[in-house]
């Protein structure tokens, strides 16, 4: 999976767990739980549903790579084989 498949994947997730915001507009450096306004029950289903989509484990200690748009696309690329 590429950068770009990667990145839709990230939005599209993030759309699911906020729908009323542009997840698409995000800085991809941003914190998306303050960007998005989520809890951290959302981010537990944001990173699940990661998990279960590319069928990679996710370790709770890698919790804090996935905080932003650009770490999520650069800690998944690293996991899922191109």
């Amino acid at each position: 999976m590429n950068e770009s498949e990667l990145r839709r994947l990230v939005i599209e997730e993030l759309g699911n767990i906020a729908p009323d915001v542009d997840a698409g507009s995000i800085d991809p450096k941003a914190d998306i739980r303050a960007a998005l306004d989520i809890d951290s029950m959302d981010f537990l289903n944001f990173v699940t549903a990661l998990h279960e989509k590319l069928k990679i484990d996710i370790p709770e200690i890698d919790y804090p790579k996935l905080t932003t748009v650009a770490g999520a696309i650069e800690y998944l690329g690293a996991k899922v084989p191109a």
